[in-house]
């Protein structure tokens, strides 16, 4: 059976970009949210920085662009639709 990853959600604040980047291994990306107890690709904790989808495009390989791409479509895709108020 294979285990299910946990996360820890990472709220939004002014001036906090929302992609969190394993500066370990520099392979994982994800959107508002860090894996516990540690990254799964090299297992490192505590050993996330922030940054916005912009910056990952300046530095990142095309994979971790990819995968911060799908982790902002995923997230998107989990937000409910805003339902129009009537009048």
């Amino acid at each position: 059976m294979a285990a299910t990853q946990s996360f820890w959600s990472v709220p939004q604040h002014e001036g906090t970009a929302e992609f969190w980047v394993c500066m370990s291994c520099l392979g994982e990306v994800f959107y508002r949210k860090v894996p516990m107890p540690d990254c799964p690709s090299c297992h490192g904790v505590s050993t996330y920085e922030s940054f916005t989808l912009e910056a990952v495009r300046d530095w990142g390989t095309d994979e971790l662009i990819a995968k911060a791409a799908a982790e902002q479509k995923a997230a998107e895709a989990d937000q409910p639709a805003s339902i129009p108020a009537s009048s």
